[in-house]
């Protein structure tokens, strides 16, 4: 039996403490009840407004080169009153530009903002003579550079250059990141794997925009590996045994030098080198420790006749047809110290660059003329591009997850083609702004707009002169290369401008004077009936004996032959 029943008095004791917890809780009901009270006199109080985040800054960029165009590369960005470029590209003239060495871009935009400037990266230093005065500090895949209120991170990437690398650009409107020329390749033959871990760190930190290379948005996939190269070139060093071996390919692509040393030592064949840029790349490639080079591996051009050409490798530049280049000099018999024909096993271990195929084909045309037996193009995988992929490319805006992106790099359908792959990984329409050069974006936490055009375009560098080819001399250029120049040389009386002396004919490029005694006499006969109708009528004024000559002429001309020379007339009083 329970205590309970034994004891009834536990039970009755067991009431006892339960009233006295009653009376001791009543109490609290009124201390509740002033609490109830007193939160719904908080509520009814006006709560403090919460501090509005400070608006970031915006950042203009203006682009100057790289848009609608394959290299010439230049974007000017600007925050806070702080200016920086990033990237100064050159560009191959095209068909039209004759005469034309390089193109640059136009840099009035940076001439009028001087003064805001913070930084600016030129190349070539040393052979422009600019070095001396010029403080050089060598910055790593890893390091920060401070230029104004910009902080200029430094990524590493694969590229077909050693040591290649994308920015993250650090400023007051938020973290900008271009990835510049790059693709990835996980067995590089030089340096470690792109930099991916740093991406995907960014991107988890918040970017702003995105600015990716679009040369190979075109092309699904993932661009191969040097490896393939070098497994290429043993093959073909192996099936051309009997003949000397010429390799042109781009002077700044040091990881295919190496490749093609590697091969010359394996199969006992001394390498010489043809071609400025070659010879100055490879010099500080072996200076900086970029390339190994086994002992009494290398030769000087002018010792190439001492050798078999079976023991012999000639490294060229010339693999975008470049006129002067070392190996168009040879397929057109014009080289000083080189001559190709049979026996000559040619290799071209580049890809045209787009607007170059037809100078490249000339070359290989009058190659296969002479009797070289010439690979090109992707004949045997001799040539891998240093540009990201269709899967290359998706991984890196997977992995930045930027807000806006801008495709840069690239012609129209590059540009487009990115936008594309861009908006299958997510990224919105309206967020996406495809530029052209001279135009200028705004980027802010909320908007991104195009907002102003600054002056921008091409320069021409013929020469030693820069700039001073324009449109006007081009035409006159093409004009001459089609059609020819007729120059109508007379000397006139310095009083009454009577003829003295001529017209003389001069024909250049138009018709050959010996066959066509007719064309040159009507020429001369309607040039001399001008002038002497000018003197009778008192007219003296140049300029208008000179379109008077070259109107009617240019007529004469066109209903006898069809053609349109130019007409240049020279006049002297005497």
């Amino acid at each position: 039996m329970s205590d309970k029943r034994k004891n009834p008095q536990i039970k009755n004791s067991a009431k006892k403490p339960a009233e006295k917890t009653a009376k001791k809780i009543a109490p609290k009901k009124t201390i509740y009840k002033t609490t109830v009270k007193s939160n719904t006199q908080k509520k009814s109080a006006k709560a403090p407004a919460k501090k509005k985040a400070p608006q970031k800054p915006p950042i203009r960029i203006a682009f100057l080169g790289g848009l609608n165009e394959i290299g010439k590369n230049m974007t000017v960005f600007e925050c806070e009153g702080d200016m920086m470029i990033l990237d100064c590209g050159m560009a191959f003239p095209d068909g039209d530009m004759l005469g034309v060495d390089m193109v640059i871009p136009d840099y009035t935009y940076i001439e009028q903002n001087r003064d805001k400037i913070r930084g600016v990266v030129i190349n070539k230093l040393k052979e422009h003579s600019l070095s001396a005065p010029a403080e050089l500090i060598k910055k790593n895949a890893g390091d920060h550079i401070k230029l104004g209120c910009f902080d200029i991170e430094l990524i590493h990437v694969n590229h077909s250059i050693p040591d290649a690398v994308g920015v993250a650009i650090h400023s007051p409107a938020g973290t900008i990141v271009h990835t510049g020329a790059f693709k990835l390749d996980y067995t590089p033959m030089a340096g470690g794997m792109i930099d991916l871990s740093r991406f995907a760190q960014l991107g988890d930190q918040g970017v702003l925009a995105l600015m990716a290379d679009s040369t190979n948005a075109s092309r699904p996939g993932y661009t191969p590996t040097e490896q393939k190269v070098a497994d290429s070139f043993d093959s073909l060093f192996s099936k051309a045994r009997r003949s000397r071996i010429i390799i042109a390919t781009f002077a700044s692509n040091i990881s295919r030098i190496q490749q093609i040393l590697n091969c010359a030592q394996k199969y006992g064949r001394k390498v010489a080198f043809s071609g400025r840029s070659m010879i100055n790349y490879m010099n500080v490639a072996r200076e900086l420790g970029y390339v190994k080079v086994p002992d009494n591996l290398i030769i000087d051009i002018d010792q190439l006749k001492e050798y078999p050409p079976e023991k012999i490798v000639l490294a060229t530049t010339g693999s975008q047809g470049e006129p002067m280049s070392a190996l168009s000099r040879m397929a057109y018999s014009d080289h000083r110290k080189v001559e190709v024909g049979a026996g000559d096993f040619i290799i071209i271990s580049a890809n045209p660059i787009p607007g170059n195929e037809r100078t490249v084909g000339n070359v290989v045309d009058e190659l296969l003329k002479r009797g070289c037996e010439v690979v090109y193009e992707s004949m045997y995988e001799v040539h891998v591009s240093g540009h990201a992929c269709q899967e290359e490319l998706k991984l890196i805006h997977s992995l930045v997850k930027p807000r806006y992106f801008i495709p840069v790099h690239g012609e129209q359908k590059h540009l487009r083609k990115h936008v594309e792959l861009a908006e299958s990984v997510g990224l919105s329409r309206k967020n996406i702004y495809v530029g052209d050069i001279g135009k200028v974006v705004e980027l802010s936490e909320s908007a991104m707009k195009e907002v102003d055009t600054v002056t921008a375009g091409k320069v021409f560098v013929d020469g030693l002169g820069v700039g001073d080819v324009g449109s006007i001399v081009l035409r006159d250029r093409k004009h001459l290369g089609q059609d020819g120049l007729i120059i109508i040389v007379a000397s006139l009386d310095v009083y009454d401008g009577h003829v003295i002396s001529g017209p003389d004919i001069v024909s250049r490029g138009f018709v050959y004077v010996r066959e066509s005694g007719d064309l040159m006499d009507d020429i001369r006969d309607l040039a001399l009936e001008i002038l002497e109708e000018c003197s009778r009528r008192n007219i003296h004024e140049w300029g208008v004996i000179k379109n008077r000559v070259k109107d009617d002429i240019a007529k004469l001309i066109v209903k006898q032959t069809g053609r349109s020379p130019m007409i240049l007339p020279i006049l002297m009083e005497v």
